[in-house]
């Protein structure tokens, strides 16, 4: 893919462009608004990851004003502003994704080739569902069959993308990799420990389990 990288952080724009470039990716930097904006309308770019906070042109209007004239790399904003109501005024703007800092660099790399996997304008999940349990990206709740299901930050990712991959067997490896960023195996019962308190909340006190475990092999959720 081929990406433009708008931050006006220097340190910040040299790290995600190794990041993205480690992956395989071709990246461009810009560190301001205005220019990023040209570049963007000039360039043949997949995607575009702006910053919210830049000189002369914030992201925001950045991302909108490259929408009103037809625009239509995908847009994943990073910033440091990460409630519900800024998630939603980035969506609103024109972004397909955002992305709270600090955030691990796997998941970075991850969401920036999930937007390139997406045909050219098409919306963003902003929801997951496996039966009755439904997942709201942007408000960061949970529920299943209508009952509210508090999670904390580590349980939510995890089950994240326990739905991302519903019905299929997710590996210790993986979630290592892509929940803790771990790239080694740390041999501590950290996914044991996470996966139980998980199936405590979601599975309790419901007749029908969703989160299995397949031995040997790792674990499955599906309705």
């Amino acid at each position: 893919m081929r990406v433009l990288v708008i931050e006006d952080d220097a340190d910040a724009a040299v790290f995600v462009r190794r990041v993205l470039s480690e992956a395989g990716h071709t990246v461009d930097l810009c560190s301001d608004g205005e220019t990023g904006l040209h570049r963007a309308r000039e360039g043949e770019y997949d995607a575009l990851v702006v910053d919210r906070m830049l000189p002369k042109l914030d992201g925001l209007a950045l991302v909108k004003r490259y929408r009103e004239v037809g625009g239509r790399a995908h847009a994943l904003f990073l910033s440091a502003l990460g409630d519900v109501d800024h998630r939603v005024e980035g969506l609103k703007a024109g972004g397909d994704d955002y992305l709270v800092k600090p955030y691990a660099p796997s998941e970075l790399v991850a969401r920036v080739e999930a937007l390139g996997r997406r045909a050219p304008g098409e919306m963003p999940v902003t929801r997951l569902f496996v039966g009755g349990l439904e997942m709201d990206l942007l408000a960061r709740t949970v529920t299943r069959d209508g009952q509210k299901i508090d999670l904390q930050p580590r349980e939510f990712r995890l089950l994240e993308f326990l739905m991302r991959h519903a019905g299929q067997v997710v590996t210790r490896t993986m979630l290592l990799e892509k929940v803790w960023d771990y790239h080694f195996d740390p041999q501590t019962n950290v996914i044991d420990v996470h996966v139980s308190r998980l199936r405590g909340k979601i599975d309790k006190d419901f007749v029908k389990p969703l989160l299995h475990t397949v031995r040997g092999a790792g674990y499955r959720l599906e309705a």
